[in-house]
Formats: structure tokens, C-alpha cells, sequence
């Protein structure tokens, strides 16, 4: 028998990785190396396929609209569109795919860019990382924890850059906030409080099932997910509402400022160890997820995280330093974002705005010689200086996979009613099988998640 040629081989390589997890333990010579990803020449372009041109998907696209050499969406509107903003932005037309498993197979696509529901995060990304491809994946990494734990040991089988789209550890103000926190000027932190916006729930009258609109491969849309019947209400912006594609305003805006929590604790590569939640639920029951909740995260440290959404008075967490708590809110009574209350002082950081009391705080600048963290100015360049030197990016995988299973966790302790003994370490509920069950998923057939 005539021995395979080199590229044949690459090609079966390739195929058989695609396939099974088990593949994935052989030398990355099949992955799709580019002049950028390697280095040897730094100027040459990254090529970036888009998988998700929704709202968010062509938010993402545009900080990246030099790079964009294909789109993807099940939606022919939604990729139409992104085509045309790309091609007027570029004079270039980008490929058109309506099958993201198509554009994972473009040899001379570098990266991919996911912004797709939540539900449709991970396997895509996963899938992106075996076939030879970078990834930036939006926020929350994942739909529940095992797809975190897979993604994570798929980009490092691979030696994949995978940045979660957590941007805001690309803002200036809350890089400062988490080195002040790091570096001791609040004193030891005794409690964080989160405060996340409420549910913005269509205020549209309920709609009936009917057939999905001709533009959209619904059965696409659906994917992993279990089938049910189409209704324009849990399509597009209102999926994260459902279980079955998202886990509300905790994954939403949660793993925005819960990842901050993360960062400025020093917990990245960690989590805490005790979960208690309670919420309440549309009476109407028109979407799933909690309409208000309340969390209280515990640390092996001692540190308590009380989550609240929507927006929780000062008073009812804070009762203490209640004018404190006001000061640097700018006399607000509620609040969204973080406050880090310390032995010595508080710190307030949100969107555009960092406070802390007493003010005196601030007149101990970060030195040099203090601990400093990963800077970067803006979240896609971030990702793609990654590609081309292969460092870490500021928000890696692994990152987001902690900050979103923090989300799950209290998803999880609403959803059983009981208090949840997470182990960080082995990255396992302990001590209750049935709650433990909400960490995975089964996939609806033919879709799997990948053994790696």
C-alpha cells in the first residue's frame, strides 16, 4: 500500500480530531498555523470569521472589522446585513455561511469570533479550538460548568488563544479597582457587594407558537438545545430568559461583575466554597429564569459576595456604613457594579466610574513595585496581540470558565432551594448528587459535547 502523503495525513489528522477527544493528545501539526500565530511575520493579518451577527455579534465585529473575512449566522437577515457592513467598511466581501461548521472548515480562517445565544457558546468555540483556530468567545463562556471544564482543556490540548469577552477588565477604572483592592488600600476585604439590573423582559403582548420566519434555520438555532415549538419571544435578544438557551441576568450582567469580583479577590483560578440563593419568578411565568434574586457566595477566606438583582438598596447590605455607602454613590440609595467594603474603607467601581471613601484612599497611588495586573486598552487588540505572541490574553479561558461558573453556582442554589458546597479545587458540588446534576446537560441528538 502506497504510504499517505504529508497532507493527506494532516487532513486525517485533522478529521480524526473533529471526531474524538482522544485525538487530541497528538502533536497540534494539523492545526491551521498562520504567519501571525506563529510570528513570523507579525504584520500579516488575522483573519477573523464571525459566528453570531446579531446585536452583540456585529457590536464585536465592528472593533474588528479590518480583521472580518467571514460571516456565519442562522439568521440570512442577520448575516446579510453583517456582509454588507463589512464589505462597506473594507470594499471586501466577506464569505457568507449560514452553518458554522462550515466556516470552521475555511483553511484560510485564523480565528473565530462567537457571539452567538449562550446556549450555542461553548461547542462552537470547542470545535473552533480542535480544528486549528483562535477564539473570542462572548460572555458567559458557557451554558452550564462541564462545557467550561471541556472548553478549558480544549484550548490547552491545542494551544489555543481563547479570550472570554469579559471587556470589562479592559477598562481602565476597574483595572484600578482591582489593584487597590489586591494591594491592600481598603485594608482586608471583608464583604463584596454586586448589584445587577433587573429583567428587561419584552414589554410586547405574549405571542403564540407558530412557524419560525423563512429567513431563519431554526432548527440551527436550536441546536444542543431540547425542541420546542418557535416562538419569536424566545428567539434572538429574549433567549437568555430560558433555560434552555441561558441563565438570565446572573449570566448576563452576573458574569460581568462577578468576574471583577474574581479579578480583584484573586480568585481567577479559583472560587467560593459555599452558595445560598433564593428568587422569585414571573407570575405570569412568560420567561423562566428569576425575575429577583439573592445570592451569598462564601470564600474559604471569609470573604462574603452578596449578589442582588435588580438593583439592591445600600441600606438593606450595608446598614452600617450606610452614609459611606451613599458618599460614593453620589447619594444614590441603589446601585449597580461592585462595592468592596474593606477594614479600612470602601471602593465603589461601575461602567465609567470609580469612587472610593474615605477619599484619602486615593492619595496612595499603585506603584511600581506593587502587585500590577494584566493591562490592556481594548479587548479585541488584547486577544489579537495573543494570537501573535501566544501569551495569555487578559480574559483567558480558563478565566472565564471560573468567573462564568460562579454565575451557574448561584443559578443552581436558586434553582434547588439549598445551600451548595462547591469544591474549587476538584471543581465539584459536594455532598448532593442531585443538585450536582445541574452542572452538565445532556445535548439534544445528533449534537455531543466533545470528550477531550
Amino acid at each position: 500500500m502506497k504510504a499517505p502523503t504529508s497532507l493527506n495525513r494532516r487532513v486525517f489528522l485533522r478529521r480524526a480530531a473533529l471526531g474524538v477527544g482522544a485525538s487530541l493528545a497528538l502533536p497540534n501539526i494539523f492545526l491551521n498555523k498562520t504567519f501571525a500565530a506563529t510570528g513570523e511575520n507579525p504584520s500579516e493579518l488575522i483573519r477573523v470569521g464571525v459566528i453570531g451577527t446579531g446585536g452583540q455579534g456585529m457590536a464585536n465585529m465592528r472593533a474588528l472589522m479590518k480583521n472580518v473575512v467571514a460571516v456565519c449566522d442562522v439568521d440570512k437577515t442577520h448575516a446579510a446585513s453583517a456582509a454588507a457592513a463589512v464589505e462597506k467598511s473594507t470594499t471586501r466581501k466577506p464569505t457568507i455561511y449560514s452553518d458554522y461548521r462550515k466556516l470552521l472548515e475555511d483553511k484560510s480562517i485564523d480565528a473565530v469570533l462567537v457571539a452567538t445565544p449562550d446556549h450555542w457558546h461553548a461547542l462552537p468555540s470547542i470545535e473552533a479550538c480542535l480544528a486549528g483556530k483562535d477564539v473570542y468567545c462572548e460572555k458567559p463562556l458557557t451554558l452550564f460548568i462541564e462545557e467550561g471544564k471541556t472548553l478549558v482543556r480544549a484550548a490547552r490540548k491545542t494551544n489555543r488563544i481563547v479570550q472570554c469577552g469579559s471587556q470589562q477588565r479592559s477598562e481602565a477604572k476597574f483595572l484600578q479597582a482591582a489593584e487597590y483592592v489586591r494591594n491592600g488600600r481598603i485594608g482586608k476585604v471583608k464583604r463584596v457587594l454586586v448589584g445587577l439590573v433587573g429583567v428587561n423582559w419584552t414589554k410586547d403582548p405574549l405571542t403564540q407558537d407558530g412557524p419560525p420566519p423563512a429567513e431563519l434555520d431554526y432548527d440551527l438555532w436550536l441546536g444542543p438545545a431540547p425542541y420546542r415549538p418557535y416562538n419569536k419571544q424566545r428567539v434572538h435578544y429574549f433567549f437568555r430568559f430560558f433555560w434552555d438557551y441561558s441563565g438570565g441576568q446572573m449570566t448576563n450582567w452576573g458574569a460581568h461583575h462577578l468576574d471583577i469580583t474574581q479579578w480583584a479577590l484573586g480568585m481567577d483560578d479559583s472560587g467560593p466554597v459555599e452558595i445560598i440563593g433564593k428568587g422569585d419568578f414571573d407570575l405570569q411565568k412568560r420567561f423562566e429564569t428569576p425575575s429577583a434574586f439573592s445570592i451569598t457566595y462564601k470564600y474559604a477566606n471569609g470573604v462574603v459576595v452578596e449578589c442582588r438583582s435588580p438593583a439592591p438598596k445600600v441600606e438593606t447590605l450595608i446598614p452600617q456604613r450606610k452614609e459611606q455607602a451613599m458618599e460614593i454613590l453620589a447619594g444614590k440609595t441603589d446601585f449597580t457594579g461592585c462595592i468592596f467594603e474593606g477594614e479600612k474603607g470602601l471602593l465603589y467601581v461601575n461602567r465609567g466610574v470609580i469612587r472610593v471613601w474615605p477619599e484619602e484612599i486615593f492619595e496612595t497611588p499603585i506603584k511600581p513595585d506593587d502587585t500590577r495586573l494584566h493591562k490592556s486598552t481594548q479587548h479585541h487588540a488584547d486577544w489579537l496581540a495573543s494570537i501573535k505572541s501566544r501569551k495569555l490574553p487578559i480574559c483567558d479561558v480558563a478565566i472565564g470558565h471560573r468567573s462564568a461558573t460562579v454565575c451557574h453556582l448561584g443559578n443552581i442554589a436558586i434553582r434547588t432551594g439549598r445551600k451548595i458546597q462547591w469544591d474549587p479545587a476538584k471543581e465539584v458540588i459536594v455532598g448532593d448528587a442531585e443538585a450536582a446534576k445541574l452542572t452538565t446537560k445532556e445535548y439534544r441528538a445528533p449534537w455531543k459535547l466533545p470528550v477531550v
